[in-house]
């Protein structure tokens, strides 16, 4: 599966581009909140921008920290989209007010996510270690909606919001959102140091993907997207996919604010710089991305019938637990 990948694509479909770790928040489960690196200036991000548009990359999501705390984000999208790049940025919605919301649709935002982790405010608040976050984040879904930007709503799975998840979607259509992600909870960074009091038990972890997932058939009005590949394990799950078990390495990379390349957010492995290194190199020929690659069963993925399926789950997960890439997923019941 991973050689068709590198055979097919000449470069990831994503960038997921953290521009700088700076936030407003300090989130409970966030992975980058202690993460630090330096920023490059404008010009070097539109040269990595150039780079990009010569590798026919098609998307990319600008992440973070929070992207609006750079003050030149709006003319780094609008020279991305210039080069025909497809630019959506995830925010937690605190600086999303009017004339923002104008700026990010003139500057030809395809979608802005907005993250909101319970439907609660408060208990939402506490989750983000910021009081009024909710309101503020409900009120930039409205000013996106005005503004005519398409607007998603990010929603990490935990034990906060588990049982309610209904709600996130009753929130979601009350606000004119377009597509909800059930994110599954990733165990980096502060993730990791809070996931006793934060994450759930494999088997709960099974109970809720099989609830969402008949909750998702039953859907017409609303999208509802996962991004965890142990799912595919559970029978019934035919949803299809252009590579097996995670995306990160595969069909997305992951960049630093330095322009430093990573698989992805949550695996702080450095595969080289974009800037400094030959990216078909990097792309095609990196250590870190062939084992991401060409994972093997070990452990109890050795006597599973759904390896093929999920290659041991969420690669991430698996490292940020133990180190390794092949070990299985923390999160899997079988």
């Amino acid at each position: 599966m991973a050689d068709a990948v590198t055979e097919l694509f000449s470069a990831p479909l994503t960038f997921n581009w953290t521009l700088s770790f700076r936030c407003n928040f300090s989130c409970s489960h966030c992975y980058s909140r202690d993460e630090q690196a330096e920023e490059l200036p404008t010009a070097d991000i539109l040269r990595i921008i150039d780079i990009l548009a010569e590798k026919q990359v098609p998307f990319i999501n600008f992440g973070g920290g929070e992207p609006l705390i750079r003050d030149d984000l709006f003319e780094i999208a609008d020279y991305a989209t210039g080069k025909g790049l497809n630019v959506s940025m995830n925010s937690n919605g605190w600086l999303v007010d009017t004339a923002a919301a104008n700026r990010l649709r003139a500057c030809g935002f395809k979608s802005v996510g907005i993250s909101i982790d319970s439907a609660e405010a408060a208990l939402h608040d506490d989750f983000r270690n910021m009081p009024g976050s909710f309101d503020r984040a409900v009120a930039a879904l409205d000013h996106l909606r005005r503004a005519g930007v398409r607007t998603t709503m990010s929603s990490v799975i935990s034990r906060i919001n588990y049982r309610n998840f209904r709600d996130l979607l009753d929130l979601a259509r009350a606000h004119g959102v377009a597509q909800v992600y059930l994110h599954n909870f990733k165990c980096s960074g502060r993730g990791l140091k809070n996931r006793e009091d934060l994450d759930l038990s494999p088997e709960e972890w099974k109970a809720f993907y099989v609830e969402a997932l008949q909750v998702k058939q039953e859907t017409t009005d609303l999208l509802i997207s996962f991004d965890d590949p142990v799912i595919s394990s559970l029978p019934g799950y035919d949803e299809k996919s252009l590579v097996s078990g995670s995306s990160c390495g595969k069909l997305s990379l992951h960049m630093r604010p330095n322009g430093d390349i990573t698989p992805c957010g949550f695996i702080p492995l450095v595969v080289g710089n974009i800037l400094k290194d030959d990216f078909d190199t990097l792309w095609y020929d990196s250590p870190i991305l062939k084992k991401m690659r060409n994972k093997e069963a070990s452990g109890k993925c050795m006597d599973c019938g759904a390896f093929e399926k999920c290659l041991g789950g969420c690669t991430a997960r698996a490292f940020a637990v133990t180190g390794e890439f092949n070990q299985p997923d923390p999160h899997c019941w079988k």
